[in-house]
């Protein structure tokens, strides 16, 4: 989709000696030159095999690349003959992260850095100055430990950093770096699997320095004697690096622990990463019944004898890349270690696995097996009391490499305390989050860590900055998560959003390279000889670059609340690409971001973002062609309904843009899926497929087998959508093909998915014939809006929407309410729209949050009643801010490009409101209205070439105030 670059390359691709694809590998690179001539006009292209963060003369110059799939790999472009010393040594320094594993925003490729410094001498013409080759130098960074764990399955790896290990000043000319490598020259641009290279489509990420609002809480605190994390994906199947789908496996881990004396022994496991794993102590299979804690927390405690002891863990399940996460503690000393099986044991990781006995790899839309856990070595290894019974299974025992255990747990070290004392925070412990020359004193307790919590008020999305005054060898662990309420804190189970910084003597900064989204910060100090000097906390905001250009201001100050907290949760769930949160994933899921570019059109009216996250789903064809639901990703998963919203906004993109290129550009693509998914039709008429067929958190039927309802009816508005946009690109017969079967399609669904007893569709008929027990509100909105039927049963379905029967299953999640608004706005119940956004929204307002929430915590989802959501800012839940400009401001589009606009503000029960709309060429439309009596005096400014016409609202008059802007 994207356009191969016409840079006239010379640099070639470099890398150390080594693994062609390492692991977690965190290599460092620098190029010393003296540039002849004027440099005003240098610019220096590069890209990076996984991530890069550039550094010219000592100073940050930019991070990257943006996401992209390897054979479209983009490139960045920073101008920086302004940093440069013409006649002087100069340095080009580069961190370069490569994953070595696919995760959901990248693809397992090769490592590798191409870099060139170009000289601009015409428009069209430049000349090399440098060029990334075997001159360059290179070195792995020792201050970063590779055996870090994974942050989720959907990222990458956790920070571990020891500033003792490692000189700072390596980024600065003059830094001596006889003893690094020469850099390994691994060929020319073009190479694969970096088969195309094309230019940045999009402008770079804001990095805006924010402070905290104030240290919450201090605690001292005790965690657990020992805890590690597994990579047990990677454990039981070394090739699942090369994609990110869920893996099967049937085995189990084994470690010996020694203890000094006889004692009570603890063992939990505060992350068990959806394993529910089974724990033998010397062939004594430990009871469920005696498991503490909820979910995922669970810890059970025991007597252990002096001595050695054989323990066995039944792991058998699934991961899709989470750590697990395992601890140990107990009051007397006690040591952990690998059973002896050899001497290759000894250098390995204190674990062994056992198995795998069986492994399956699962692709949901894919026919696949079940695992096989009736292995009769299976069954042997369950009985087993010491590693002496495993003599007879050798060949099935292996060590764990060290860098699939990683023994610095910070999340468990954050979670589980098994002791801790709070304190009153000192006044003068706040100078450590206020932007002033004065530090926080943190105090030391006597056999204790020091934790502090630090409130930075809101939301937040970036890079954690600190600057401490300490004592070589401090900890300083750092843990994000999003919500707190009265001390308890809701952790954040299946991300582990951690760091750990462990500091050289005296005073020093360190900056996260890793992004990662929070409200709260904890920072515990462990291991002090001296209180440390807190100097400075930040957090350096980065996302889209947007200004607030679209704006609601209203007679409620709810809803202006609403309005607010709905545009912010846009921003920092636009990245490189829209992301559905910046916490827990940070992944482009392309049915998400439908919404979402509407809700971005009318805050801040961004273009470049949202044309580029529509042309890189395309890209999946060659893991499916139905196209998989998060892009650019190692995960071969595909929700149909995520690509019938891509369908709908390319369209929208087109209405709000107008740019008829795109349209023929994108249009064979979404000729060739919907081809795909017309063969999927059973013999009815339906769509009948298996695989992740969602639509909603709800306890709905959306079963992986059948016909799924909603899902359907999608079609049939993806049908439609694609048709208008084949008449655009010129296609008419196809358009016209797409048009008929849209229609054969709504027949099919209203013949057979409506329910003459219930008066309602049914959400599905199962794979056995059966149709659902449960009747949807979901559906029901969902046939309405894709004009499934029409007459009596369309005024049915008109009733259910001003009025939701109880009896059915009611909206899950924010997600679903933007189908649901777009119902009412349909029905120009616009006053209904506004009290739902009140009611909903409005809890989420005085449960203190400042962004809006993934789901309710009456969706079932989640069992504990203090969790009222997963993720606590989604972006596909941010439909006020798009409502109340189109609806109660009025503003909306008439033709491609906006050229045309009407505004028909809908007052819905307030005095007055005002805003801005911006539009697709960068100007905004302001509206200002307020009533009286029974008259709306209505103020207009808009760009001199739109014609906008106007509509009152019903029972009022209107004087219309119109200030055109030349």
């Amino acid at each position: 989709m994207n356009q191969p670059s016409v840079t006239n390359w010379q640099a070639s691709w470099i890398w150390g000696a080594g693994c062609e694809s390492p692991r977690n590998e965190w290599r460092c690179f620098r190029h010393c030159f003296v540039p002849e001539g004027p440099l005003d006009q240098a610019v220096l292209k590069l890209t990076a095999d996984s991530r890069y963060v550039l550094y010219v003369n000592g100073e940050q110059v930019g991070r990257g690349p943006v996401r992209s799939w390897p054979f479209e790999l983009a490139y960045d472009e920073y101008e920086i003959g302004h940093l440069l010393r013409p006649g002087q040594e100069n340095v080009i320094a580069l961190m370069v992260i490569h994953y070595g594993i696919s995760n959901f925003q990248y693809l397992r490729g090769r490592a590798g850095l191409l870099a060139q410094l170009d000289r601009q001498q015409l428009p069209l013409s430049s000349v090399p100055v440098t060029v990334s080759d075997e001159s360059w130098k290179t070195a792995v960074h020792s201050g970063y430990d590779s055996s870090s764990s994974r942050m989720s399955c959907q990222l990458g790896f956790t920070e571990v950093f020891d500033a003792r290990e490692w000189d700072e000043n390596w980024i600065h000319t003059g830094y001596d770096d006889s003893g690094w490598e020469s850099a390994t020259a691994i060929g020319p641009a073009g190479m694969a699997p970096w088969t195309s290279l094309v230019e940045r489509d999009i402008p770079y990420l804001t990095e805006e320095p924010v402070y905290p609002s104030l240290v919450e809480s201090l605690r001292a605190v005790r965690p657990a004697a020992w805890s590690a994390v597994l990579d047990l994906r990677s454990i039981f199947s070394p090739d699942s690096s090369d994609h990110a789908n869920v893996m099967e496996f049937c085995g189990f881990i084994a470690t010996m622990v020694r203890m000094d004396q006889a004692a009570p022994f603890t063992i939990g496991m505060v992350d068990s990463a959806r394993t529910h794993a089974r724990i033998s102590i010397d062939g004594q299979w430990l009871s469920e019944d005696h498991y503490v804690g909820e979910d995922p927390e669970r810890y059970i405690t025991f007597e252990l004898d002096t001595g050695e002891h054989f323990l066995l863990i039944d792991v058998t399940g699934s991961s899709h890349g989470h750590g697990f996460h395992i601890g140990f503690d107990s009051s007397a000393s006690f040591t952990v270690h690998a059973p002896a099986w050899g001497p290759e044991y000894a250098s390995s990781a204190p674990f062994v696995s056992i198995g795998p006995f069986d492994v399956v790899e699962i692709i949901d839309h894919q026919p696949g097996r079940l695992l096989e856990v009736s292995h009769p070595d299976y069954a042997k290894t369950c009985g087993a009391t010491s590693p002496l019974d495993l003599k007879t299974l050798t060949s099935w025992v292996r060590p764990i490499d060290k860098q699939l255990v990683n023994l610095n747990d910070v999340f468990t070290s954050c979670v589980w305390k098994v002791n801790e004392q709070i304190y009153p925070v000192p006044s003068a412990m706040q100078q450590a989050v206020l932007a002033t020359p004065h530090a926080a004193s943190i105090p030391v307790y006597a056999g204790m860590d020091t934790e502090i919590v630090i409130d930075f008020g809101r939301e937040l999305s970036g890079y954690i900055a600190i600057e401490l005054d300490a004592s070589s060898g401090t900890i300083v662990d750092g843990y994000g998560f999003e919500y707190m309420s009265d001390g308890w804190r809701q952790h954040t189970y299946l991300v582990d959003n951690t760091f750990r910084y462990v500091c050289r003597e005296g005073r020093q900064s360190y900056v996260s390279v890793i992004r990662r989204g929070l409200r709260y910060l904890a920072l515990t100090l462990r291991e002090t000889s001296r209180p440390a000097k807190l100097r400075e906390v930040k957090l350096i905001q980065s996302n889209y670059p947007v200004a607030n250009v679209g704006g609601f201001r209203s007679s409620d100050p709810l809803l202006n609340d609403i309005w607010a907290i709905s545009r912010d949760t846009t921003r920092l769930c636009m990245e490189d690409t829209f992301v559905d949160c910046p916490a827990f994933e940070q992944v482009y899921w392309v049915g998400d971001a439908r919404n979402e570019a509407l809700v971005s059109y009318y805050t801040f009216g961004a273009k470049e973002i949202v044309s580029r996250c529509l042309k890189l789903v395309p890209g999946s064809s060659y893991q499916t062609p139905l196209y998989v639901d998060q892009v650019p990703s190692g995960w071969n998963s595909v929700i149909p309904n995520w690509t019938f919203f891509w369908i709908t906004a390319c369209l929208e993109y087109y209405r709000y843009h107008g740019e008829e290129p795109f349209i023929v550009d994108i249009w064979p693509h979404i000729n060739r899926t919907l081809e795909q998914y017309l063969q999927l039709q059973n013999d009815k008429g339906l769509l009948e497929r298996s695989g992740w067929n969602l639509l909603d958190w709800a306890p709905m039927e959306q079963p992986r087998e059948g016909v799924v309802t909603p899902q359907n009816m999608f079609m049939v508005k993806a049908l439609r959508d694609a048709a208008e946009i084949g008449d655009t690109a010129g296609d008419l017969a196809v358009a016209d093909r797409f048009r008929k079967a849209a229609d054969r399609l709504r027949d099919a669904i209203d013949l057979h998915l409506w329910d003459k007893e219930r008066a309602a569709y049914v959400d599905c008929i199962h794979a056995d014939g059966k149709n659902s027990a449960t009747t949807s509100m979901q559906t029901q909105i969902v046939a309405y809006l894709c004009d499934i039927t029409d007459g009596e049963r369309k005024s049915t379905l008109e009733q259910y929407i001003t009025d939701p029967p109880e009896r059915f299953v009611q909206a899950g999640s924010p997600f679903m309410l933007f189908f649901y608004y777009e119902a009412l706005a349909k029905l120009g119940r616009v006053d209904l729209m506004v009290a739902d956004i009140r009611k909903n929204y409005g809890y989420m307002i005085e449960h203190d949050a400042t962004t809006c929430w993934e789901m309710f915590p009456w969706s079932g989802y989640h069992k504990h009643p203090k969790v009222l959501t997963r993720s606590h800012c989604h972006a596909w839940s941010a439909a006020p801010a798009y409502f109340l400009g189109h609806q109660v401001l009025g503003v909306q589009g008439l033709t491609p490009g906006w050229n045309k606009v009407l505004v028909a503000p809908q007052p819905s029960g307030l005095a007055w409101a005002r805003g801005s709309v911006p539009l697709s060429d960068g100007g905004r439309i302001g509206v200002s209205w307020r009533l009286e009596s029974e008259r709306m005096y209505l103020r207009l400014e808009a760009p001199a070439h739109i014609e906008v016409l106007t509509e009152a609202p019903a029972g009022y008059d209107m004087d219309v105030e119109f200030v055109r802007l030349q």
